[in-house]
């Protein structure tokens, strides 16, 4: 069975999960549900026993901000901006109105855009289970797997998660037909605009000229945006939901450290502080290939996700990092933002982001959910204007600089970029008194 054919029975899966139970089980858990959801604080919103006792079997009973100040006004049918950060629970928020408009078997009446296919398919996995028990077709449809399968699919479904760029190319193909789209709801806005989607965007929405309501969700409104919700949207209601880091549970830190060493500290910051999982953001994919093949050449088990790989290798590899199969995972920022992952203890930054919202992005895989984290910011000549930015745009965040303690150099395997002095190399030993006068930019002190 191939991916797409997989998303597509998700939810039915579900359901007859629940029909091989006895009749009276089922009987037993609706009354459960039913009688729970009569307590559920979502209660406040009038939602269906469908959507209520859904909610309840997901484990929420308390709505996020963002879920009290959006819900309402998407039930009532209100074009909706909602600004928020990943992490508070627009997913939800949006999939109750979406899901409550919904019909069975009625063809195709929601969209919802997604910047990454990593983003996409979480979200059709979230309103599968959001729709329990309704006997919805929900598809995801993005790139890097084959068109035929989805094409087929796209007949049949009643909600579609998609990502702009595959979905114009099934626009051009006129394999989906988005007239009858009700409801239309885009995801991440800005990381879609900073990814060049802007046009793709805007023929998608022309093509629902249908819809009854649209609905952005964004961590911030850059200009493109602010034209987008003026242009296309009915006298949208904004709501925010600002998700900042606690400075109590989270401890940023920086290091200042030659570039031929910095791979050496990292092995060596790895084995020495306890932690459950840990993400180590790189910029380019180059980089990821090569901090990952270095850390297991340490013994260091660590696995890489970026654009670069088929869509099946990226779904495995963030499962396995869910799951605590792997414990390292080295990427790129493609899963800086979107994706849902536990106990993450550390978020090393080997590089630098140009953008200080992509920092802020990055940082926010930890510490969540009242858990304390750790943020390690590894930095080279080559990080210091990145870093200066953030600093000056971010003075919120209290990045403590640290001493380089005594590493020894480990092993590196060299690559083109390595033997041109980037990633190798350098003294067996670096320690602090090498380090002291490298860094001298007056607003980073401490």
């Amino acid at each position: 069975m191939n991916t797409l054919q997989v998303n597509t029975q998700v939810n039915t899966i579900h359901q007859n999960k629940s029909q091989d139970t006895s009749q009276s089980a089922n009987t037993s858990q609706n009354a459960h549900h039913h009688q729970n959801a009569e307590h559920n604080a979502f209660h406040q919103f009038h939602l269906s026993q469908q959507l209520l006792a859904a909610i309840q079997r997901m484990g929420y009973t308390e709505p996020t901000q963002i879920q009290t100040n959006a819900i309402p006004p998407i039930l009532a049918g209100k074009d909706v901006v909602g600004e928020s950060a990943t992490g508070s629970g627009k997913t939800l928020a949006f999939g109750c109105g979406v899901i409550e408009r919904t019909v069975p078997s009625a063809g195709l009446q929601a969209l919802i855009l997604t910047p990454t296919r990593e983003l996409a398919e979480q979200v059709k996995d979230s309103l599968c289970q959001i729709s329990f028990q309704k006997q919805l077709r929900i598809i995801s449809v993005y790139g890097g797997v084959g068109m035929e399968p989805q094409i087929h699919a796209l007949g049949q479904a009643n909600i579609v998660v998609a990502t702009p760029g595959r979905l114009n190319d099934h626009l051009q193909r006129r394999t989906i037909n988005l007239l009858n789209v009700n409801v239309l709801v885009l995801d991440e806005a800005d990381r879609m605009l900073d990814m060049g989607f802007i046009e793709d965007i805007e023929k998608i929405m022309s093509a629902c000229r249908n819809r009854k309501q649209t609905l952005f969700f964004s961590a911030t409104f850059p200009p493109q945006i602010v034209r987008l919700t003026t242009k296309y949207m009915n006298n949208p209601i904004r709501v925010q939901a600002r998700r900042h880091v606690d400075p109590t549970k989270m401890e940023q830190v920086y290091y200042n450290v030659p570039t031929n060493m910095k791979l050496s500290l990292l092995v060596h910051l790895m084995k020495s502080e306890p932690f459950t999982l840990i993400m180590v953001f790189c910029n380019t994919r180059r980089t990821t290939d090569f901090v990952v093949k270095n850390l297991r050449t340490n013994g260091i088990d660590a696995i890489a996700i970026h654009g670069g790989f088929a869509q099946n290798k990226r779904t495995r590899t963030i499962q396995q990092f869910k799951e605590g199969n792997q414990i390292v995972l080295v990427c790129t920022d493609v899963a800086a933002r979107g994706l849902h992952i536990d106990n993450v203890s550390h978020v090393y930054n080997y590089e630098i982001p140009k953008d200080p919202d992509d920092y802020v992005h990055r940082i926010g895989r930890t510490a969540r959910a009242g858990e304390e984290g750790k943020v390690v910011n590894l930095l080279s000549e080559s990080d210091y204007d990145q870093f200066g930015r953030l600093q000056n745009s971010r003075h919120q965040f209290a990045i403590r600089r640290v001493d380089v303690p005594e590493v020894d150099r480990v092993r590196v395997l060299q690559t083109d970029q390595g033997r041109r002095g980037g990633f190798g190399g350098g003294n067996r030993r670096f320690g602090t008194q090498n380090n002291r006068s490298r860094f001298k930019h007056r607003s980073w002190r401490r």
